[in-house]
């Protein structure tokens, strides 16, 4: 039986443009999306557009990646991350913005925004299908789709009110295309102090770049500037179940050894420290 059109990828279907054609509107046709030229893009019965053509991405989020980055959020431990933000974004919109999640996971931060924004719509994108089926369900406001975000976006141009990047690989180009002049893009990454307690017990965690901060500069200046920028640091008590879990939710998790973990995750207090930016287009 075809997957009926979910009502929150319904909502954000005009967004959408044909990822193979490039320019072309996609309509929902027994169970799917399909351009005029022809090409069709299935509606996973966890109500997720697959848009993803030619090599498909390997690099998404595992199930058990997945489901310890739900167990970890939902302590509550990063929702000051969260809560700056969505008021970021709230700050600088209409309620009745368009969002776009750039490697959204499971949605929990595009949640936050549209939460903060009553009439607004959100569409979030990920190569992960694991993490895909939680974000179609995350908000009743909330779409998902499979997308690389490396590659060109399958969105229209001047599409995005708010263009959210919360730990994510960034596309500076694609983000300044598909936003409308007066949006913002709004990027959250950890800081050299994030985590540090944990980085310190286990040395197989990737490291943060002390680079990285010139290196977004660079990425981002022909495109944005900058409004507003925050610091956001705390200490997280965690439990040990709860630092596993953290752990593995990351790609650390494919560095760090059960044996490692076993021995250097102990329960107590971490430090969480993120740079949240506003920026605008140019």
């Amino acid at each position: 039986m075809p997957v009926s059109l979910p009502p929150a990828l319904e909502l954000s279907l005009d967004l959408l443009r044909c990822p193979t054609c490039r320019t072309r509107h996609l309509h929902p046709e027994r169970g799917a999306l399909r351009c005029p030229a022809g090409h069709t893009f299935d509606i996973a019965r966890h109500g997720y557009a697959g848009l993803l053509t030619g090599t498909r991405a390997i690099s998404g989020d595992d199930a058990a990646m997945v489901q310890a980055r739900e167990r970890f959020l939902s302590t509550g431990a990063y929702a000051p991350i969260r809560e700056v933000g969505a008021r970021l974004a709230a700050d600088a919109v209409s309620e009745r913005a368009t969002v776009v999640d750039v490697g959204c996971g499971t949605g929990y931060y595009l949640a936050g925004v549209l939460d903060k924004l009553p009439g607004a719509r959100g569409l979030g994108l990920d190569t992960s299908v694991r993490a895909l089926r939680s974000a179609a369900r995350t908000h009743d406001r909330a779409a998902a789709a499979a997308w690389d975000v490396f590659r060109p976006f399958p969105l229209a141009d001047g599409a995005a009110d708010v263009v959210l990047d919360v730990f994510a690989p960034r596309n500076p180009a694609e983000f300044h295309r598909v936003m409308r002049p007066t949006g913002r893009l709004i990027v959250v990454r950890p800081t050299g102090r994030h985590l540090s307690e944990l980085r310190g017990r286990l040395p197989a965690m990737i490291a943060i770049d002390p680079a990285k901060e010139q290196r977004l500069h660079r990425a981002l200046d022909p495109f944005f500037e900058a409004v507003v920028t925050e610091q956001v640091e705390y200490p997280a008590t965690l439990s040990k179940l709860d630092a596993l879990d953290l752990v593995a939710m990351t790609p650390s998790a494919r560095h760090v050894s059960r044996a490692d973990n076993d021995e250097g995750i102990l329960p107590g207090r971490v430090t969480v420290s993120v740079l949240a930016t506003a920026y605008q287009p140019r």
